[in-house]
């Protein structure tokens, strides 16, 4: 999506108070190694030739191309469509909604916008400031459409009422013309004026029986799917919400082997070097749900599931999300997204708009579910192009080596073991073989660093700790931002945790990070699996063998046995690290910790 300010607390990480399965051997990658290829730098050539292609794929025409949506013309070109920014660092004017075309899917030129300052929307309030954001591409009944969102309209004098439009064109390079009135109008909340639930990121879909849907939403208010008319134009009947709010957003729907498969992204999509946005994905025998994930866990309940398609593996991509999928000439599936370099997160540095990309890499389909890379992820070195993909690489499964006995401590004494210390005052109870901790009413969020943290020495080389936590969050009601779990702690700014978490009405465990940057401290997290009553996390902890760096991955489970493993984030070399526990974010929750484990491998 294209949202630069939050209006409401809603962005999917608990980062905003304190700071956020089962799964097969082929849904979780080992990371990919960090750092970008030689002759990839943001002024290189197109990434295509003799069969392969390096991402960004934008880079010939754009240094940011965000929320990409791409369709193949009847002309035979396949024309990409970004969200409203300036394409280049340094550009002062806006593309509203840039098109870009190609005959490779690797090779990209610009061609236009589909809209001016002249011919934006008449409903859409220029003189307020209102952008298009997050096109969605189609081609109905031999027209062609784009659908997208309008930040801001005349429909109401108030702020932010944002709706859906839609413009039809004779070719995708347009003339594009918007239709005249929002497909999806304004949709107040709960609040006073100004308070209107975020009416973004437009996907279209058409059903087995021919009937229209979209799909529309995001964080504030939730996924919804609703029936279209047979024009497309307007919206009719009454929405189904099938992503909960709070979590999710930039829908996309693919119908495949009976399914219908909801991708769907979630975490803040800009938070610069620390962006955590990932792609996750349900599934469902109907368009309208409800849609479920590899476990069976819904997308629409306050511990939400979904099964992780691409998320930040530790090399030089960061906020890896908002997608559009295409199939090449060979039936090799495609995921186009975008994401953030985090040695390069702005499109102005050091701060602005950040600036993400347009990246594609092969999309497989793993025991029936969708993996990018067969679970490697994003890719920053050189990679076979669309109509020359090779068979699937499955990613292998990080798994514990033996348990150094000497740094773990199972809580069954009547004090901490040795080599434990405390970064600030001591907290919580033994008590029946656990550490019983309540969340203090405290903080570890930028400048605000006044929680305890519980720690011990880390050891050199690979390692995996692991805790089983015990917190009582409840469901569905509001809390914020109650949290406990792990963490690998290099000082009060620069930090990574693993944490189970009270984010309004949802529960998540999030993986978060915090860093200094350009000045100031940034934070952001990505989400892992779905946690319960009892939840296991693990950080599995490794030694970039190129510079050193600290990667750390983080894995949740719901009975101890089956692990889904999410994202990466990596700290510097020279961060000397501890690891151990927390328990924060304010008052009102009791965690138990039954262990904390450390393993060598």
């Amino acid at each position: 999506m294209g949202v630069r300010v939050v209006r409401r607390v809603v962005a999917t990480f608990a980062g905003l108070a304190c700071l956020l399965l089962a799964a097969p051997a082929a849904a979780a990658p080992e990371p990919s190694r960090p750092g970008a290829p030689p002759g990839s730098s943001p002024g290189s050539p197109a990434p295509g030739g003799a069969g392969t292609y390096v991402n960004p794929v934008s880079r010939s025409f754009a240094d940011t191309f965000a929320d990409p949506s791409v369709i193949k013309g009847a002309d035979g070109w396949w024309y990409a469509f970004g969200t409203t920014d300036p394409l280049r660092e340094g550009e002062r004017t806006a593309h509203h909604l840039p098109i870009a075309r190609s005959r490779n899917l690797v090779d990209w030129s610009h061609v236009g916008d589909a809209f001016t300052a002249q011919t934006l929307p008449a409903w859409a309030d220029t003189a307020a400031g209102a952008s298009l954001w997050a096109p969605d591409i189609r081609r109905v009944n031999g027209e062609y459409r784009l659908y997208y969102v309008v930040t801001q309209t005349t429909l109401t004098p108030e702020p932010g009422d944002n709706a859906i439009g839609m413009a039809t064109a004779p070719t995708p390079a347009g003339p594009w013309t918007d239709s005249g009135a929002p497909v999806v109008g304004p949709r107040r909340g709960a609040g006073g004026p100004g308070d209107f639930l975020w009416t973004f990121d437009p996907a279209h879909a058409v059903d087995t029986d021919g009937t229209e849907y979209l799909v529309y939403g995001s964080y504030y208010g939730g996924m919804f799917l609703t029936r279209l008319d047979p024009t497309g134009r307007r919206a009719v009947g009454e929405p189904t919400m099938i992503a909960v709010d709070n979590r999710f957003e930039g829908g996309y729907l693919v119908r495949r082997g009976g399914y219908w498969y909801l991708f769907a992204s979630s975490a803040d999509c800009c938070a610069g070097p620390t962006t955590g946005y990932s792609v996750y994905a349900g599934r469902s025998r109907t368009i309208t749900g409800p849609y479920l994930d590899r476990e069976g866990v819904p997308l629409d309940t306050s511990r939400a599931g979904g099964t992780i398609v691409v998320a930040p593996n530790g090399n030089r991509w960061v906020g890896t999300g908002h997608n559009a999928v295409v199939t090449d000439p060979d039936g090799q599936d495609w995921l186009v997204y975008h994401a953030i370099d985090r040695a390069d997160p702005y499109l102005d540095e050091p701060f602005g708009i950040n600036e993400r990309p347009m990246l594609i890499d092969r999309l497989d389909w793993i025991g029936g579910w969708p993996s990018v890379r067969g679970g490697a992820w994003a890719s920053d070195d050189r990679q076979r192009a669309p109509g020359t993909a090779g068979p699937v690489k499955i990613a292998p499964t990080p798994r514990p080596g033996p348990l150094d006995r000497a740094r773990s401590d199972e809580f069954d004494g009547a004090a901490l073991r040795p080599g434990w210390s405390w970064v600030r005052s001591p907290q919580g109870e033994l008590a029946s073989g656990a550490l019983r901790w309540p969340t203090q009413d405290a903080e570890l969020n930028r400048e605000n660093n006044t929680a305890s943290v519980l720690l011990r020495d880390a050891p050199e080389g690979d390692w995996t700790v692991e805790t089983k936590l015990r917190i009582d969050l409840g469901t569905d009601t509001v809390r914020n931002y109650q949290q406990a779990g792990l963490i690998a702690y290099a000082g009060d700014d620069l930090y990574t945790k693993l944490v189970h978490v009270a984010i309004w009405n949802t529960r998540q465990t999030e993986f978060g990070k915090e860093t200094p940057y350009a000045g100031r401290i940034a934070y952001g997290g990505t989400i892992v699996g779905p946690p319960a009553d009892t939840t296991w996390l693990r950080l599995v902890h490794r030694v970039d063998r190129r510079d050193g760096e600290h990667e750390l991955r983080a894995a949740t489970s719901r009975d101890g046995r089956a692990w889904t493993f999410g994202g990466v984030w990596t700290l510097p070399a020279e961060a000397d690290l501890r690891v151990g526990l927390v328990s924060l974010g304010g008052a009102g929750a009791t965690a138990e910790f039954d262990y904390f484990r450390l393993h060598r491998r």
